[in-house]
């Protein structure tokens, strides 16, 4: 009988502390919102709980993101390809974000044709739009638009903020290079942009791959969030 340790897959205990974290922080979310029902407006301005349940949603989708990437590595996160009305994507984030951006005098508008149908895989490109959007809310002054539409033979969704934009050295940088864009001076992971591009890229005609690209100036004039799935 060996008396060498057998080490434990470290990564395997991340992953399963965090399936068991965001399963908690969902649970939080929905008591809030419980809790919330039936308050009237101003108390629930004096509480605060517009941001109580932003916050929460920001964590729960960075864990989100946390798993998706540990199922990547492992090569356990499939695709599940269906069509959709990109419209019902939109206007599902639309209703998540309502209250917060109300709360913080934010306009939220939303650009697309409602006929518009497209295939990719709903939950994962719900998850990346919804980072995007978190994104634009910390930086965004007044306003931000949220689009889709087809540029050769591909479907953009694109989140357009009214902020500064983005820093040049991050428009300068691939966002699937998570090691040159962690910065420790500002905090930033950068994970939500690493996730972005990995799905992205997932989505595949031919040899044709998905991609998110960063830009300035737009249709609100500051950063533009663009994903493309062919």
């Amino acid at each position: 009988m060996s008396n060498e340790q057998e080490h434990p897959d470290f990564s395997l205990i991340i992953a399963s502390a965090v399936h068991d974290m965001k399963n908690s922080l969902s649970m939080l979310i929905h008591s809030v919102d419980n809790l919330c029902d039936g308050i009237p407006e101003d108390i629930k301005s004096e509480l605060n709980t517009s941001t109580i349940k932003y916050e929460a949603e920001r964590v729960n989708s960075f864990l989100v993101q946390l798993l998706g990437l540990y199922r990547l590595q492992n090569q356990k996160l499939s695709l599940h390809i269906d069509e959709y009305y990109v419209s019902d994507l939109l206007d599902e984030h639309k209703a998540q974000y309502q209250e917060v951006f109300d709360s913080r005098n934010i306009e939220l508008l939303i650009s697309t044709d409602p006929s518009l149908t497209w295939y990719f895989d709903r939950e994962l490109i719900l998850g990346v739009v919804n980072n995007a959007l978190n994104n634009a809310s910390r930086y965004t002054n007044k306003t931000i638009e949220l689009c889709a539409f087809v540029e050769d033979n591909q479907l953009v969704i694109q989140v357009h903020d009214d902020g500064e934009g983005y820093p040049q050295a991050m428009l300068e940088t691939d966002p699937a290079d998570i090691n040159k864009n962690i910065n420790f001076r500002t905090g930033s992971t950068s994970l939500g942009l690493y996730f972005a591009a990995k799905v992205a890229a997932l989505h595949q005609v031919k040899d044709i791959s998905g991609k998110i690209v960063l830009d300035n100036g737009g249709r609100q004039n500051g950063g533009v969030f663009s994903v493309y799935l062919p």
